[in-house]
């Protein structure tokens, strides 16, 4: 199976192990994350014994929206899951915010870069380069029979490197609306 990589970010071209089913990819850029601020209300119960009564309200954290340098095009019928690195939450402290990523193959444009949703739990810099998430393709749930015959007899996956993707900018990342 064929997919066609455009590279938007020299050096961001997807790793693929041969030892594993995941193809891995890296950060577009050097990033620095602070990590989340918790508000909490601090009471003292009893000034005599110093007792203090802590609870916490609320915590502030922001979703990152990390570029990983390429933008593909699925085959119709197939789609990317995106998830973290077993390294990556050990090493940089980050988690994927909504878990895991879906990337339908209706996501093809020049400009529809792939991106990693994530949320720091400590104060971190990640520099470019550095693997950060994997991917793998499969079957979408609106594949057809022929494109599921299809699947069951692809064995490898090869990216094709392209200039263009010929498909439709769909607006970017998150971009399929609220309803």
């Amino acid at each position: 199976m064929k997919i066609k990589c455009k590279v938007l970010t020299a050096g961001c071209e997807p790793v693929i192990i041969e030892k594993g089913d995941w193809i891995d990819l890296v950060l577009a850029e050097d990033t620095t994350l602070p990590a989340p601020k918790i508000s909490r209300v601090v009471t003292k119960k009893d000034s005599e014994r110093l007792s203090v009564d802590a609870r916490y309200k609320k915590l502030e954290c922001t979703n990152y929206y990390l570029p990983l340098g390429v933008a593909m095009k699925l085959p119709e019928g197939y789609e990317a899951v995106i998830l973290p690195r077993s390294s990556t939450f050990k090493k940089h402290g980050i988690i994927l915010s909504n878990s895991q990523g879906v990337i339908d193959n209706t996501y093809c444009g020049n400009s529809d870069e792939w991106k990693a949703a994530v949320i720091p739990l400590k104060d971190t810099t990640i520099n470019k380069g550095t693997r950060i998430v994997q991917f793998r393709i499969q079957l979408s749930q609106k594949a057809t029979i022929w494109q599921r015959i299809k699947w069951l007899f692809s064995s490898k996956i090869e990216l094709e490197y392209v200039d263009d993707l010929e498909g439709n900018d769909r607006g970017g990342f998150g971009s399929t609306g609220d309803k």
